[in-house]
């Protein structure tokens, strides 16, 4: 804002030209960044904060998300603050006490939308078309109006509401996030305590995911850990939520001699274990986005998502699809429209030759 413009001339100058509102803040202006869940969303949302904080360090930045997931942001030091979303009234007065002098919902939902609304910034920054919208006063254009193309990645689609704004557009920054020493010490003992030392080589297998059709079979991941140890020397390490215990009882009996079990990790633990991984492999699940974001070789199974939408960003990654087609009918938004088979369809061999491809390449 030019030191001679009131706050209500600058609030009507972004409002008809939105592009002026990042530019003209003051400097040292306070954000907020409204992404509550879930964990491959959060990390996807870090090239944002990196891409305007490397613009304006002056920024303060802060990020509103829930506490289960806030070791996705820990250590960032492109976040000033991490806000924990907890009872919609507290988290409202919270924020609005804070005074921020812009709000970006990137998430979506009507709780964000709420919480956007209430919190009294001048600026509250939203996509057009999606619920609640009015109470945005700056609307941003769907990927198709603003990309000029509806099949764009969710890291394309979270960097339009800056770029419309007035962020300078470029290259996008790398996905991140950051092993902190205590849980690095806790993982550490834990693998020790199951035979694997600091000088073993390990893999993280990820059998789960947020549905059963999109889980690539137990017994396919035991048969990839038989191999990674006999062919490479790579132990396995296998992981899964608190939510997938109902599967539990199968991942113990297929991975029983080819795998150590690492349950109860809480997302700290999981960014730490994940880091030093010779490879993870999983289905498409916010894990594989840790992988890609620590820079780890990374294989992941794409069945009712879009990996156009949701690939890992790294280089040294590979997936491994079912040929799946969709339909985007906006940016956040991907519809099956043919499955030419099921994700137990997919091969180890196809599987193994993404593997070797990372480790040997």
């Amino acid at each position: 804002m030019k030191p001679s413009q009131s706050p209500i001339a600058h609030q009507v100058a972004y409002e008809s030209d939105p592009s002026s509102l990042l530019p003209t803040l003051p400097a040292d202006s306070r954000i907020l960044i409204v992404r509550l869940r879930s964990l491959g969303d959060l990390v996807l949302e870090t090239p944002a904060v990196a891409a305007l904080k490397t613009w304006r360090p002056d920024l303060r930045i802060s990020v509103l998300v829930e506490p289960r997931f806030a070791a996705a942001f820990e250590g960032n030091p492109s976040v000033d603050e991490i806000i924990s979303s907890v009872v919609l009234s507290t988290t409202a007065l919270q924020i609005r006490r804070r005074r921020f002098s812009a709000v970006f919902n990137q998430h979506g939902g009507p709780r964000s939308a709420l919480l956007t609304g209430a919190s009294g910034s001048p600026a509250r920054v939203g996509w057009k078309d999606h619920q609640y919208s009015f109470l945005y006063n700056v609307q941003v254009p769907e990927a198709r109006e603003f990309y000029g193309r509806s099949s764009v990645h969710t890291v394309e689609h979270r960097m339009s509401q800056f770029y419309w704004t007035g962020l300078p557009r470029g290259p996008i920054p790398p996905t991140e996030v950051f092993a902190q020493a205590d849980a690095r010490d806790s993982v550490a003992r834990k693998l020790a305590a199951n035979g694997i030392g600091s000088d073993q080589a390990y893999a993280v297998l990820q059998p789960g995911a947020r549905l059963a059709e999109m889980r690539w079979p137990v017994a396919k991941f035991a048969e990839l850990a038989g191999w990674l140890r006999a062919r490479y020397g790579i132990a396995s390490v296998v992981n899964y939520s608190a939510q997938e215990k109902m599967f539990a009882q199968e991942i113990r009996a297929e991975m029983q001699g080819r795998a150590i079990i690492a349950d109860n990790l809480d997302v700290r633990e999981l960014i730490a274990l994940v880091s030093s991984a010779r490879l993870f492999l999983g289905n498409d699940s916010g894990p594989a986005h840790i992988a890609s974001a620590l820079q780890r070789p990374t294989v992941a199974i794409f069945s009712l998502t879009d990996p156009v939408q949701w690939r890992p960003l790294h280089a040294k990654s590979r997936v491994v699809t079912t040929g799946a087609q969709f339909e985007h009918p906006r940016g956040d938004k991907a519809i099956l429209i043919h499955d030419s088979r099921p994700v137990a369809a997919i091969s180890v061999d196809e599987v193994r030759a993404a593997c070797a491809e990372l480790l040997e390449g």
